[in-house]
Formats: C-alpha cells, structure tokens, sequence
C-alpha cells in the first residue's frame, strides 16, 4: 500500500483517537496538578448597637477576578497525587513505622481511601477475570458438542447476562441476596441462621460482587471461544484421536493451543474492564463495603463540591494501574508476535 493511501485511509481513525482518546488523556493531566483557587477572604467592620465588630467574608469580586485570570487554577504540582485522599506517602509512612506486624500496617492502610479502593479492584480484577475465562470456555466447550437443534436457544439463554444492563443486572442480583430474596433466603435455610445477611457482611458483599461479575463477563468469553471453536482443524483433531489421545488431551494439546491467542484478547479486554469495577457497587449500594477506583471518581465529581482535581488524580493512577496491569500481556503478546514472524 501506497503511503499516500495509507495516510488518507488512516486519517479518519487517527483524528477519532485523538479527539476522543488523546485530547482527554492531556487535559486529566493537567487538571490533575492544579487545584481551585482558595477563597479571597477579608476582614470586614459592622456597626450594631453593641458598637462595632469585625468578621471575615469572601470577597467574591477578587475571587472570581482570580479564577478568570487562571481558569486551571493553581499550580500544584504533585501535591494532589501525595495527599491523604491518594497515595497518602506520610500516612504509609507513618503506618509503617508504628506497625509492629504486616497485619497492622495492611489494616492501616484499609483507613485510607484509595488504599481500600486499590484492594477491592484488585481482588475483584484478579478473581473475576481468571473464572470468567475458564468459565466462559466451559460454556463454549458444552455448547460446541450439543446438536445443532439445541445450539440455538443455549446459545440465546448463555447471552441473557450479556443482554441485561450492567447497573439493571446488579440490582436484581442484590434483591436476590436480600435476606427476603431467593438466594438469601436459601443461605439462611442451609445454614440455619434466619438472622443472616450477606449484605451486612462485608466478605460476603465481596463476593456477592466478584460472582456477578463472573456472571455478567462470561458470556463476552463465551462468545468469543464459541467462535474460536469453529476454526479448530478437524483434522489435527482426527488424528489425536487416531493416536487415541482422551477428551481431556485433545483439549489440553489441541484445544487450548489453537484459542491461546483468544484468551489473551479477552484476557485484555477484561483486565481493562474489571479494573474499572463501578456499576455492580451503586447497583448493590455496597460503598460501605467495598469502594473502587471509579466510584472515588464518580463520588469526587458529585455534590456541590465537584473535586475536579482530586478525580483527575485518581483517574490518572486508575490510567497508570490499567497500563501496568495489560504490560505483561502485551509483552507476551509482542515476543509471541516475533517468534512467529522470525
């Protein structure tokens, strides 16, 4: 290809990224080192029949004149990113030194906010991904072997969960766990304590949240190695079982080998997702619970207040968390992708 007409045929698509992926990228990162300008204050003399006091007010002529004149705000640095709300180094610092076990400083660093945030994402990244892979393969495998009179509707019903809003998904899983609903009634039966709620413990909660995401992932899985499993080559597979290799084997040396590249594309694409974690926390009210990275962002930019600089922050750690996250993937990818080549 020309490069004349690679340049045209690329443009569209470059403009897209740039206004869409680059352009808001900058501008979080320059949100993130500045904050708001502080309040002008001034000392004010008021006459009352007791003779005259003084109070202090806002100036909110030279306030706005200052906002106007440096719209960003000010200059601080990094200063947002080492406060207690983010990475908190004097507070970790302090932990650590107090501590007189590991338990005690990982206790202490679940008092702070973005700490006990980072901990639920990546419990919830590194469970729900792994069992929504394997689970979603399960499902493939099942459906592949069925009659071609059945693929259909298993097929319809595997995608239900797919099908159903994230934030509409998760509330009818928490009126499920309810202590009146069907799954949380079942527990308290079992295990013989009707005083039990899953949504007043938090483990319990944790869980309830990982298994809604195995539930609500795994058919974009599935989808993806149902399809996969179409492109398998009869023939490879023949002669395994030619040599007498069992079910187990084939799918083992066979199976598996040929969708590699299929898992570690779904792979990425639910390390992004999970690690982004928001809509299953506001549909199961669980911010008592367990908080996410995005929820510090969403709480951030509601209310009055809008910390527009303390969500930026975050949204750039989140951003540097996803991107040491898929670096082991796209580094596996990459020497796959040369060995092939060479």
């Amino acid at each position: 290809m020309k490069h004349s007409t690679f340049f045209w045929f690329f443009l569209p698509t470059g403009l897209a990224m740039l206004l869409f992926i680059a352009f808001p990228i900058v501008s979080v990162l320059i949100q993130s080192v500045y904050a708001p300008h502080e309040a002008v204050l001034i000392e004010v003399e008021n006459q009352g029949p007791f003779g005259i006091t003084k109070s202090t007010v806002v100036d909110q002529e030279a306030t706005e004149a200052l906002r106007a004149a440096e719209p960003l705000g000010r200059f601080v640095g990094l200063d947002i990113y080492f406060d207690r709300g983010h990475l908190a180094l004097a507070e970790v610092g302090q932990a650590w030194s107090s501590s007189a076990s590991m338990g005690e400083f990982f206790s202490a660093l679940g008092n702070l906010p973005f700490y006990r945030a980072l901990a639920f994402t990546l419990t919830y990244t590194f469970t729900a991904t792994p069992m929504l892979i394997i689970l979603g393969f399960v499902i493939a495998l099942a459906v592949n072997t069925l009659p071609r009179a059945l693929k259909g509707l298993t097929i319809f019903f595997s995608l239900l969960p797919m099908i159903v809003t994230p934030l509409v998904g998760s509330l009818i899983l928490f009126w499920m766990v309810d202590s009146r609903g069907v799954i949380g009634s079942f527990i308290q039966y079992v295990v013989g304590n009707p005083d039990l709620s899953l949504k007043a413990s938090t483990p319990m909660m944790w869980i309830s949240l990982i298994v809604y995401g195995i539930w609500s992932s795994a058919p974009f899985a599935f989808v993806v190695f149902y399809a996969g499993l179409q492109t398998l080559p009869q023939d490879t597979l023949e002669s395994a079982q030619i040599d007498g290799a069992t079910r187990w084997q084939q799918i083992r040396y066979v199976t598996i080998p040929h969708i590699m590249p299929l898992v570690t594309f779904v792979a990425l694409i639910q390390l992004m997702d999970n690690f982004r974690v928001f809509e299953p926390i506001v549909g199961f009210n669980a911010e008592a619970h367990a908080t996410s990275l995005s929820w510090i962002i969403f709480n951030d930019l509601g209310g009055e207040t809008r910390l527009l600089s303390s969500a930026s922050t975050t949204s750039v750690l989140t951003i540097i968390g996803v991107a040491i996250l898929l670096s082991p993937v796209l580094v596996r990818t990459w020497r796959d992708f040369n060995a092939k080549t060479h």
